[in-house]
């Protein structure tokens, strides 16, 4: 479990300096059905919370949806300066997921553009595919794509969750155990740890079990446990025991405990609650504070109108004592099936630029 080498390939942790955060305007009726106006100005607050920090690159479908964004957002007090507009046709919202991965290699911004297939579950997705390569171009980086027998490996974003010193979490049942989601069918955990290691430079892949109910994703790790610091993990812990998700993530939970970082020094597990279930049109969505946006100088956590929202902001921001932590209401949001860090997708800052300050 050797550490990432200064002039081998890292993928940054989501806490170190961004040039800016990549997003897309919400358009899809079917991910927010008869909520879509109410979405919009939930996600315009996530935009003016995040352009008073940093660069924001919002996707827009066409020159009227752009017109229809810049609107909204400057009704809702965004930053006008710090947000840019870029042509580009999505089926869906969700960056973290359609966007690249970021990583450095050889001290170069690099964009590991994964091949996407809707999360194995939906047919639209051909405008999506092509996100991955859009926002590299548009950032000047090189495009990575990782290959097995010569087919691009399909992967998410939301899917992994990196400690920027080369430890990894996922889960067995996003990339292992998922036949009804397949990503990569017939790919061994040993060859998945080949491709994390060869294009994020993942020395020490560290595997969960499952997802929490409701997640249309198969088990996606960004809304069970990130990285708050090298070796310290915020993990979401349902406490009711008839809750449908108690059993997985104590599972979860056990397996934090028993491991290590790429130091062998044992992970400090940071328990987070989870909301009350949160239901609509008889369907449970998958609400979870683990579902944060660190950007520079602010986390950005989902509310939900419950108990617990104030439970978890407090530990959030005794685990980032120094970045302002603020909550953003994603009650509606979440019926999309996602919330802030579905949403978004980093662009981090280059290692010549964070020297020159």
């Amino acid at each position: 479990m050797s550490e990432v080498a200064d002039s081998a390939t890292r993928m940054p942790a989501e806490w170190e300096p961004h040039e800016a955060t990549w997003l897309a305007y919400p358009h899809s009726r079917s991910d927010w059905p008869g909520k879509l106006s109410a979405v919009r100005w939930a996600f315009a607050e996530f935009v003016r919370l995040l352009s008073g920090r940093e660069r924001v690159r919002l996707l827009v479908r066409n020159a009227r949806e752009a017109e229809r964004a810049r609107s909204v957002l400057g009704r809702s007090g965004a930053d006008p300066d710090r947000v840019e507009l870029h042509l580009a046709t999505t089926d869906r919202s969700w960056l973290r997921d359609t966007g690249p991965t970021f990583v450095f290699r050889e001290g170069r911004l690099h964009a590991v553009c994964w091949a996407f297939n809707a999360w194995g579950r939906y047919a639209n997705w051909q405008a999506d595919r092509s996100v991955g390569r859009y926002v590299a171009n548009s950032s000047g980086a090189s495009v990575l794509e990782p290959k097995v027998n010569g087919r691009i490996v399909v992967m998410e974003g939301g899917a992994i969750e990196g400690n920027g010193r080369g430890t990894i979490l996922t889960t067995e049942q996003c990339l292992l155990g998922n036949r009804r989601q397949a990503r990569n069918p017939g790919l061994s955990r040993d060859a998945i740890e080949r491709v994390l290691g060869n294009s994020l430079g993942a020395t020490n892949v560290l595997w969960l079990g499952r997802g929490i109910a409701g997640d249309d994703t198969g088990g996606h790790v960004d809304t069970l446990a990130r990285f708050v610091g090298r070796n310290r993990v915020a993990a979401i812990v349902e406490t009711d025991r008839r809750d449908e998700n108690y059993a997985a993530l104590q599972d979860n939970l056990r397996r934090l405990r028993a491991m290590r970082d790429e130091r062998g020094q044992a992970l400090e597990v940071i328990e987070l609650p989870m909301p009350r279930p949160l239901w609509f049109d008889g369907c449970r969505l998958p609400a979870s504070y683990a579902n944060f946006y660190v950007a520079n100088g602010t986390v950005l956590v989902p509310t939900f109108n419950d108990p617990n929202d104030k439970a978890a902001l407090r530990i959030l921001r005794e685990c980032f004592p120094d970045r302002e932590v603020l909550g953003v209401h994603c009650v509606d949001i979440a019926l999309g099936l996602g919330t802030l860090h579905c949403l978004a997708q980093q662009q981090p800052r280059s290692p010549e630029r964070s020297r020159g300050g």
